[in-house]
């Protein structure tokens, strides 16, 4: 006797919301004139295969090594010290638009029209500052500063702190708040509760965001080269107009090595704060 074949008692269900997932998805790709098979096309096959094949090998000239110090620590100036002007605008701004903090919603008083306005006049600024995306700071700040990485600094500063509010905020919102509660309903003020009552349960939390942050700034500040903010992305514009694979490949490998530089430091804080 054979045994009844096994069904998914959903499997209907499951194809019904394919398929309808697949008719919406179809427009919106053509709209987007998403077209892969058009890089397997034999002619455009020879043209990728020719400009990969000018990235072996990676440029190592002594000159170029310089170019390329030099733009990696403009990079990594232009991101550190954005994420920190970053951190100096969003860690207040988070501060005061946690809820968890407030002592006004500890019961009825006379502040509690006040801390609702300022907290909703804080999230509105953190959106404010991070729905214009870098590159468009960058754009502006180049036309008022000139080139160079001030103008990046600038825009990884206000771009990066309207996030770092936001996530900040969520995150001591999100963990355990009834220590804080309590010291607040004990007369303490909202500092200690914050740093005896939320960060002790969610520091690595932020501290892996800020991290993170520094690394996206990173990359960032890469795009940013490209329309004059200087570091590895001006040169990577320059090494690409002259169809310069080698030095590409080279800024490449430093692009790789910034990110594990990145993992390995976020790594080493969340073990320093365990």
């Amino acid at each position: 006797m054979t045994a009844p074949a096994l069904r998914d008692p959903h499997a209907r269900a499951r194809l019904v919301w394919t398929l309808a997932a697949l008719a919406i998805a179809w427009p919106i790709l053509q709209l987007a004139e998403f077209k892969p098979w058009a890089l397997f096309a034999p002619g455009n096959l020879s043209v990728i295969g020719g400009f990969l094949a000018g990235f072996w090998p990676p440029a190592t000239d002594a000159f170029f090594l310089a170019l390329l110090g030099k733009a990696t620590l403009e990079t990594l100036a232009m991101a550190t010290a954005g994420t920190a002007l970053a951190f100096l605008i969003g860690a207040p701004l988070g501060f005061v638009t946690t809820r968890a903090l407030s002592v006004s919603r500890i019961g009825p008083g006379p502040g509690h029209m006040r801390g609702s306005v300022v907290r909703q006049a804080s999230r509105s600024l953190l959106m404010v500052l991070r729905a214009i995306p870098e590159i468009v700071w960058a754009l502006l700040f180049v036309r008022a500063l000139g080139l160079g990485p001030a103008a990046g600094v600038l825009a990884i500063a206000i771009t990066y702190g309207g996030m770092l509010g936001k996530v900040y905020a969520e995150v001591l919102e999100s963990t355990d708040t009834r220590p804080a509660r309590a010291l607040l309903e004990a007369g303490s003020g909202r500092v200690a509760a914050l740093f005896y009552g939320l960060l002790p349960n969610c520091a690595q939390e932020l501290t892996s965001y800020t991290v993170y942050r520094w690394e996206c700034a990173v990359r960032a500040s890469v795009v940013m080269g490209f329309v004059g903010a200087g570091g590895l992305g001006q040169l990577m514009d320059q090494s690409m107009k002259m169809l310069n694979g080698g030095e590409a490949s080279s800024i490449l490998l430093v692009f790789l090595a910034l990110v594990l530089l990145a993992d390995a430091l976020s790594n080493a804080l969340r073990k320093l704060l365990e």
